[in-house]
Order: C-alpha cells, then sequence, then structure tokens
C-alpha cells in the first residue's frame, strides 16, 4: 500500500500523537510506550519552538540537535513510524496536525522550565476542551521539583540536605524497553526537511571539532555510558577531576537532549554495583543529583537564570567586559589551564567540569566581569547547555547562587593547573604552542628563563599571551569588590 493511501480499517481507530522536546529517544520513554500500548497508530512530531517562552538554542546544540533528529527518525522508521518535523508555535502546529489527521490524544513527557510548565498547562486544558486525551509523563527528572520538600514545606535551597532527603525516598522506578513496533499512521502529513531548519553551520563550517568528538543521537549515549560503566565508573572519585585523562561519563549532551533517560543511567549503574566500590558509584550518583537539585532550584526560583538567588550580589561592582571578555572567550588570558578550557569549549562544544569551575572562577573574581556573559557564552558554545544547570552552576561559581561557593574562595589557576593536570597532558593538547615548555614552567610559561622559551619555540605576547591579569593583584580586586559590595547590602 502508498505510504499516503487510506484504507477504511484503518481510519477506524484515530491515531495518538507523540510530541518530542528534549526526550529525542525512543527506550524508557514513557509518552511513547503508552501511544504503542494503545494501539492506535502514532504519529510522532517534532516541532522546532525558536525561542517560544525560552532561551534559543546556541549554535553548538543546534548542531547537536540536527544530528540527534537523524538518529530519532531512523530509530522511529525501525518501529514503523515516520517522525514529522514542524516549526512553529506548538498549539498552532498540534491543531494543524490534528486537524489533518484526526488524532484525539496527545502525548508528551514533561519539562521543567518555568515558562514551558505554564505554556504546556495552558495546551494540555485547551486540548481537554476539545475532548482530547492528553496524558503527560514524568521521565526527564529522577523526581518531580515541586514534589521534594524540606520539613517546613520548602523548596531545597542547599544540596547536601537535597540529596539525603532524595536517598531517603523509594529508589527511582525501573526503566522501561523501547516499544517493538508501533502501529503506522497512513495518512498524508506535511513534514518539513530537517536541511530547510538550517541548525548546521553555513560558512564557514566550525563543526569539525564537534563531528570528531561526539556522536549524537540514542545509539552514541548508549555506548557512552556502556564505555563508562566498564573502564570509567571504578575510578571515577579519584579521576573525575583530571582533565587530561578520560575520568567523566561525558554523558551530559545526551541527557541534556533526552537520548537517554536518568532512569536508564540509574538502573545500570545500580546493575555493576558489585563490580565497584561504593564511593566511586555514590559519587557519580551525586553528580547526577546536582542536574536534579540544579531543576529544583529553577522551579521554584524561575529567575534563577537571570537574577542573582543571593540578592546581596545586585550591589557587585562588576567591571565592563571590554577586551577581557573577548580574551577569555577566545583562551587567550595567559593562564594555560584557563586557555586550554576555553579551546576545548571552542573545538569541542564541552569542557571538562573541574575546568569549567576554574574558568568561571576566572571570569568573575580575577576579571570581575558579571556571571550572566560567561552563562551566555557557554549556552551559545556548550553542546549539553543546560538552562538550570547552567545557571546554577555559575551562580555556584560566582557566589551569588544557592549553597554557593564563597565569593572569597578564589582559585588559583596556577596551583589548580599543577593540581590537576601535574604532566601537562590537558593543556597540551589545547593550547599546543605551550607543548614543548618543561612541566616545570607549563602553568607558569612567563616565569621560565628566556633560553628555555627560546628552545620551547615561544616568544610570550607574541606567541603565547603574557597574562591578562596578576593572580595576586586579581585577588586583592576581588577581595576588596566582595567588601564593598557587602557594605552596600548592609547600608540598604
Amino acid at each position: 500500500m502508498p505510504m499516503n493511501a487510506t484504507s477504511p480499517a484503518e481510519n477506524t481507530v484515530a491515531p495518538a500523537i507523540v510530541w518530542f522536546r528534549n526526550d529525542l529517544r525512543v527506550d524508557d520513554n514513557r509518552a511513547l510506550l503508552h501511544a504503542a500500548e494503545s494501539g492506535c497508530p502514532v504519529i510522532p512530531l517534532f516541532v522546532l519552538e525558536d525561542a517560544h517562552d525560552t532561551l534559543p538554542l546556541g549554535g553548538a546544540q543546534r548542531w547537536w540537535l540536527h544530528q540527534s533528529l537523524l538518529s530519532l527518525s531512523a530509530k522511529l522508521d525501525t518501529l514503523g513510524a515516520a517522525l514529522v518535523l514542524r516549526r512553529g508555535d506548538p498549539e498552532e502546529v498540534l491543531d494543524e496536525i490534528i486537524r489533518s489527521s484526526g488524532a484525539d490524544r496527545v502525548f508528551w513527557n514533561r519539562r521543567y522550565l518555568p515558562g514551558l510548565i505554564e505554556r504546556d498547562t495552558a495546551i494540555k486544558s485547551s486540548l481537554r476542551d476539545r475532548a482530547m486525551t492528553v496524558e503527560s509523563f514524568h521521565g526527564q527528572l529522577l523526581h518531580e521539583p515541586t514534589q521534594l520538600r524540606t520539613g517546613s514545606g520548602g523548596p531545597y535551597r542547599v544540596y547536601t540536605p537535597f540529596w539525603r532527603a532524595f536517598c531517603e525516598r523509594p529508589p527511582p522506578r525501573p526503566p522501561s524497553d523501547a516499544p517493538r513496533a508501533l502501529v503506522p499512521f497512513h495518512g498524508s502529513l506535511v513534514s518539513d526537511q530537517l536541511a530547510d531548519w538550517t541548525l548546521l553551520p553555513a560558512g564557514p563550517d566550525w563543526s569539525t571539532g564537534l563531528s570528531e568528538e561526539w556522536e549524537p543521537g540514542e545509539e552514541g549515549a548508549k555506548t557512552r555510558l556502556e564505555r563508562f560503566l566498564a573502564e570509567g565508573l571504578g575510578s571515577y572519585g579519584s579521576m573525575r577531576d583530571r582533565p587530561g585523562v578520560p575520568g567523566t561519563s561525558r554523558l551530559s549532551p545526551h541527557i541534556a537532549f533526552g537520548e537517554i533517560s536518568p532512569f536508564r543511567i540509574w538502573q545500570e549503574v545500580e546493575n555493576v554495583r558489585n563490580e565497584v566500590s561504593h564511593p566511586d558509584l555514590t559519587v557519580f550518583r551525586k553528580e547526577l543529583l546536582w542536574r536534579e537539585f540544579s531543576y529544583h532550584l529553577l522551579v521554584n526560583f524561575p529567575s534563577l537564570g537571570n537574577d542573582n538567588f543571593n540578592s546581596d550580589f545586585d550591589a557587585f561592582p562588576w567591571l565592563g567586559a571590554g577586551d577581557r571578555l573577548a580574551r577569555w572567550q577566545r583562551g587567550e588570558t595567559g593562564y594555560p589551564i584557563v586557555d586550554a578550557g576555553m579551546r576545548e569549549l571552542w573545538q569541542t562544544g564541552w569542557m571538562h567540569n573541574r575546568v569549567r569551575m576554574i574558568v568561571g572562577s576566572f571570569l568573575v573574581k580575577h576579571l570581575l566581569i558579571d556571571w550572566r556573559l560567561g552563562e551566555a557564552w557557554f549556552r551559545d558554545t556548550l553542546v549539553d547547555a543546560d538552562p538550570a544547570s547552567n545557571a546554577a552552576s555559575w551562580q555556584w561559581i560566582a557566589g551569588s547562587g544557592a549553597d554557593a561557593a564563597p565569593y572569597f574562595r578564589i582559585f588559583s589557576p596556577i596551583l589548580q593547573g599543577r593540581k590537576f593536570d601535574p604532566d601537562g597532558a590537558y593543556v597540551r593538547r589545547f593550547v599546543p604552542e605551550l607543548a614543548a615548555i618543561p612541566d616545570k614552567f607549563l602553568h607558569t610559561p612567563w616565569t621560565a628563563p628566556e633560553p628555555v622559551l627560546a628552545e620551547a619555540g615561544i616568544e610570550l605576547g607574541r606567541s603565547y599571551p603574557l597574562p591578562i591579569v596578576e593572580h595576586g593583584a586579581a585577588r586583592k580586586r576581588a577581595l576588596a569588590a566582595y567588601k564593598t559590595m557587602k557594605e552596600i547590602a548592609a547600608a540598604q
């Protein structure tokens, strides 16, 4: 039968629309599974919602989305259903698909951005008023952010009590397998062409490093998790802070796009419990729960991405960005560990978590540049840019957030480099102009004697920059700024 042909028998059962959002997978997708179990023809739908009640995707995530949708489309094809792509207002798109297909039910997995919560609630109410069956499912977080509460009934503001409260609850549900097949919808529906969305960079193509580093999609997520469980989890506690070695899971972009569910990760970690040490397993799970805590904060404090959680920081005397922000973005600060991190970000769309703390601290404390400018740059360049984790982590670094690191704790990029990249493997990879310098001077090349620099082919100020600011002076300036802020806040 031709794809667009329709038989009377097939029209006796109205189809179900499964609205994909940041859940680009078929495994442990409760909305998809519910539609499959209903026995209805299934219409998988993805709507590109450019700047609708949320921040637009950055360039790196637009590249990832293109690849991930290709993967999802192929997966759905093997199950018997074709992915429909549309661009525009989701409510208008759903209305048109319902009219064209005769669908009488819509399923989706919940998202937790404040603007989208209200929007989805309104869409659900509108569709139900038209006698549509509409159901949303819990699947993107291990907990519902509005339900986990302190003894006084409020939201958690400190991570450790949040972790303890989570652990006192019943364990997360087991993940569900992907449906074996979907009943296809044989009616005629117009779908956009993915290429027409121009998600990929157009001249020059800066995505080569991303393509070499990542395999977006559900299979890439599965492979990444299997590799981590076999090679990384057993040493996670001791190696996760070493950017020069593969000591982390690198699952974050797959989680951000919902290519793998947190329930699947939790269960697969549980399956190898007897093969790894309890501390390594716990440390990894605590990292996974930081994302949960970040969403807990964002849902309960919706302005987290824009406003200081600690309002005292509204009086902080930030300096103007000027050329210093651009030098930080380009990885030209003169501090090798900082520059390596910023160049890793630009080349691969990702940055090691320890280095994220180092470069973030450098921006807000050494350069006195508002954390929101750093958050915006990460949002545009990270493949794993997550609205909740990005905002919560930047506020943590800046000292303005919930359970934040004290502002007066100022990382020395020199000591951080020596401690976490002692053999220089990370710096030498991403700052190759320093590759030949001896370890002794790698993190402080400005202290190397001229003959050593000459032999390494380094001309400070030309082939590699001098420090943009002296660490000791920057530390004193940051502490003075913090004191000024406290005085202003106290006087108000």
